[in-house]
């Protein structure tokens, strides 16, 4: 059965598609079958980490939910060619949204079925057989956000060590309990190398009285590298990829 893993934030900013495509990936170096479905379709790219040239892609998970005839198998690629130079049979499958102007406009204006991006949801763990599904969010709260925390049976909260992040976590966390979530980890991201990480962790983790999974810092390498390319394979012994893999031990 596959475990469903929604990667959320309140605010954008947060870093939050980049962590899901490196906490995907880190779990697939571990040998596991993963899905990455981007669900920010307001503002996707989290395929531009994994190099997806944009000609290739002939149909998104916009062409999903607008042609009930569209199949899952036509718009999840296979993008396991990031994991070449590490031997296991673990696999990445994403599913992209679509950046033509259009489309999101499209999207903006018109909305689409919600029931039709859970339906993609399962059909999709169960077309390829997923040990896990990432599904990276958009920001803050609606329908579709609110739909992919309610079907997860792990939310990520990515937070900054800011006071707007800070509340905007708390409305978060008391929705994901109405909705029952069965498990909810928290991750600080892009807080300052000067900060003191075990006063941070224990400070989030008495404000929401739930575990932290890791505390990032603010990395020079992660600004420097731009999006191109996924940090846990480019620097896999950098400090930012060691907790990657502590975050996805929690998982």
């Amino acid at each position: 059965m596959t475990h469903i893993v929604s990667i959320h934030s309140y605010r954008g900013g947060t870093g939050k598609s980049n962590l899901t495509a490196n906490l995907a990936t880190t779990m697939a170096m571990g040998g596991k079958r993963v899905g990455i479905i981007d669900t920010d379709i307001q503002s996707p790219g989290v395929h531009i980490l994994f190099d997806l040239d944009e000609t290739k892609i002939h149909k998104t998970l916009n062409d999903y939910l607008w042609d009930h005839q569209c199949h899952v198998k036509q718009i999840a690629y296979d993008v396991s060619y990031v994991l070449k130079n590490y031997e296991g049979n673990g696999q990445i499958f994403l599913v992209p949204s679509s950046m033509k102007s259009e489309d999101i406009a499209t999207i903006l204006s018109e909305g689409y079925d919600v029931e039709l991006l859970q339906k993609g949801f399962y059909e999709l763990s169960d077309y390829l057989t997923l040990d896990y599904l990432f599904i990276d969010t958009h920001p803050g709260l609606n329908e579709e956000t609110l739909l992919s925390i309610g079907l997860s049976n792990t939310l990520v909260i990515i937070l900054r060590p800011d006071q707007q992040d800070y509340l905007g976590t708390a409305v978060i966390v008391e929705i994901a309990k109405e909705l029952e979530v069965p498990k909810m980890l928290l991750v600080v991201n892009k807080a300052l190398p000067d900060f003191d990480f075990t006063i941070l962790k224990e400070k989030v983790h008495e404000t929401y009285q739930l575990p932290v999974g890791g505390i990032f810092p603010l990395s020079t390498e992660m600004l420097r590298l731009g999006s191109q390319g996924l940090f846990c394979l480019k620097y896999p012994e950098h400090s930012f990829s060691q907790e990657l893999r502590h975050v996805v031990s929690y998982l």
